[in-house]
């Protein structure tokens, strides 16, 4: 039992360190600057409800993916651990990386919004997917419920972080969540070298004497 919640909150700390609701906040304002409160609470609510969408469909359908091309469970854990540790670095040195956000300046209808670059990049990258599909292809049916489990979990932790923003920002201010920002970078980026390491591992179990 201990060790399940040990590793149901290592598996919500990845996800809040590569998501970064707090970080995420003023992003969310800026796409939503001119809307009203009812309009925010539904982009908000649907950008959580899509991103929450595609890490379930990625984490059930991981094992399917891995069979259709091929993939093995080590080799995926030691590109996704590169991934998530190079989003880690970039957040450490106060830069927004690139794999895991886009273009921010898009514009269009609250839907879209929504969707993208929301749902998809910002909340759902690239990264976020790897984890979960690490997280979940780990173990049996337990471990892809706790996976999805604890991001539905941070997406109402996002949801409210976005509809109260306006104060979060102001109440943190910019120093706080330029700090908080580099915070959750390292932890992200010793979760990637982490799952780097269990990665190489499996491919040659020769390296866990070592290890050990």
């Amino acid at each position: 039992m201990n060790e399940f919640l040990v590793h149901g909150a290592t598996v919500f700390m990845g996800f809040f360190a590569i998501m970064n609701p707090i970080a995420n906040a003023p992003i969310f304002l800026g796409l939503t600057a001119g809307l009203d409160h009812k309009s925010k609470r539904q982009v908000a609510l649907r950008s959580v409800f899509v991103a929450l969408v595609l890490i379930a469909i990625f984490s059930v359908a991981g094992k399917m993916v891995f069979e259709l091309f091929g993939i093995s469970l080590p080799a995926f854990r030691v590109t996704g651990g590169i991934l998530v540790a190079l989003i880690g670095f970039h957040m450490l040195h106060g830069e927004s990386s690139k794999v895991q956000q886009d273009n921010c300046d898009e514009q269009g209808t609250n839907l879209s919004i929504a969707i993208s670059p929301l749902a998809m990049p910002i909340l759902a990258g690239p990264g976020t997917i790897a984890t979960a599909m690490s997280f979940s292809a780990h173990g049996g049916v337990s471990e892809m419920l706790l996976t999805i489990g604890a991001f539905a979990l941070l997406c109402i932790v996002t949801y409210f972080a976005f509809i109260f923003g306006e104060r979060l920002v102001s109440l943190l201010g910019e120093s706080l969540m330029n700090m908080i920002t580099k915070l959750m970078g390292l932890i992200l980026a010793v979760i990637g070298i982490q799952m780097l390491i269990d990665g190489l591992i499996g491919a040659f179990p020769i390296l866990a004497k070592g290890v050990g």
